[in-house]
C-alpha cells in the first residue's frame, strides 16, 4: 500500500516539474532582450509587458510599460538556460535555484530607485542588478 502512495507522490512531483518546464519562459527574439533587475530572467520588452515576470509578480510589469522599463535592463552579461533550478549547480551559483525554469543573465547591470529598493527590502527580497562599476561587476545583493 505504501508503495502505491510513494508512486503516486512521485508521479505528482514529475507532473509538476514537467508543467513548470513546459511553461518556462525563453526570449522570443534575439534582439531586444532585457533582464529583470531583481531575478535576472531574460525576455523581450514585449514579453515582460504581456506576461510580466513570473518570479517577481509584485513588480507588476504586466501591462505596465513604465514598470517594465524601470524594472528591466538591456545591460547584462551572458545567459544560462536553467531547466531544473532546484537541482542545478549553476542555478545555485547564480542564486536562481528558487525561481522557475527559464533563461537567466549571468550578471545584471542597473539600479532600482530608492523607493523600489525599500519595497524589496521590506519584502525580504534580494536582487541581482548592480550599478555599473569601472573595475568590474559587484556580487549578488
Amino acid at each position: 500500500m505504501s508503495s502505491n502512495l510513494d508512486h503516486d507522490e512521485d508521479k505528482d512531483k514529475i507532473s509538476q516539474e514537467l508543467e513548470e518546464l513546459a511553461s518556462a519562459s525563453v526570449p522570443s527574439k534575439l534582439k531586444g532582450i532585457r533582464a529583470c533587475k531583481r531575478c535576472g530572467i531574460l525576455k523581450t520588452l514585449d514579453q515582460f509587458l504581456e506576461e510580466g515576470c513570473e518570479n517577481c509578480d509584485y513588480l507588476e510589469m504586466r501591462d505596465e510599460i513604465e514598470n517594465c522599463r524601470n524594472y528591466t535592463t538591456a545591460f547584462f552579461e551572458g545567459q544560462v538556460a536553467v531547466m531544473d533550478p532546484r537541482d542545478s549547480w549553476v542555478a545555485k551559483w547564480l542564486h536562481v535555484d528558487s525561481y522557475l525554469p527559464g533563461v537567466y543573465a549571468i550578471s545584471v547591470t542597473g539600479e532600482f530607485d530608492k523607493k523600489t529598493e525599500e519595497r524589496l527590502e521590506n519584502r525580504g527580497c534580494r536582487w541581482r542588478c548592480r550599478p555599473h562599476e569601472k573595475t568590474g561587476t559587484a556580487a549578488f545583493n
